[in-house]
């Protein structure tokens, strides 16, 4: 069995982006052929939300954030980063903007 740890799912989007340029959409789609494994344990809800921030034009990591943070009991997630909170409002989360 294989797990694919939430830092390491931020990891490899962030690696295939900014080391090898891959973009969004061929990023979601290698996250999600090594997630369909038969032998792959991940976090299917973290795993959603940061797919589909990715395909939505945003950062996998920002919305594992967002997610674990509702998860924890949050009530607004908060950033520097215009697009996730501009994306997360757009999708009806409560989102604010730093600075």
């Amino acid at each position: 069995m294989i797990v694919l740890t939430v830092p390491a799912l931020c990891e490899l989007a962030w690696v295939l982006s900014y080391r090898y340029r891959f973009q969004r959409p061929d990023i979601a789609e290698a996250i999600r052929v090594l997630a369909a494994g038969d032998n792959v344990v991940v976090e299917a809800g973290t795993l959603a939300a940061g797919l589909g921030m990715l395909e939505a034009g945003g950062d996998f990591a920002d919305a594992v954030i967002a997610h674990q943070g509702r998860e924890a009991g949050a009530d607004t997630f908060v950033s520097f980063d215009k697009t996730a909170v501009a994306l997360l409002t757009t999708a009806g989360e409560s989102a604010r903007l730093l600075g």
